[in-house]
């Protein structure tokens, strides 16, 4: 993903709100199966890490991405942003 790529994303999370938050439990199987359904219908989730969540949100990120095979946008304070490209429901197009 170049800059431009990512820098347009960023301007589109902006209006975005979070649909997931992660707590103390963290990331949990069943977690990361929400996330994966998602992004059958999105293709940019916003996610919130609560205060009480003991991981770095910048861990949390690389491994959500990892786990479903998505992109980590951006990582600012306690909010990740998350593309995935969708084959089926392509709303998004890069430029």
């Amino acid at each position: 993903m170049t800059s431009k790529q990512r820098s347009y994303l960023k301007s589109l999370a902006n209006g975005l709100d979070s649909i997931f938050q992660i707590g103390k439990s963290s990331i949990t199987p069943e977690f990361t199966a929400a996330v994966s359904e998602a992004f059958n219908t999105r293709e940019l989730l916003k996610i919130t890490v609560l205060k009480n969540c003991m991981e770095e949100p910048r861990e949390i990120a690389d491994t959500l991405a990892g786990r479903t095979r998505s992109q980590v946008v951006q990582v600012i304070g306690r909010k990740i942003i998350l593309y995935k490209e969708s084959k089926e429901n392509k709303k998004i197009f890069l430029p």
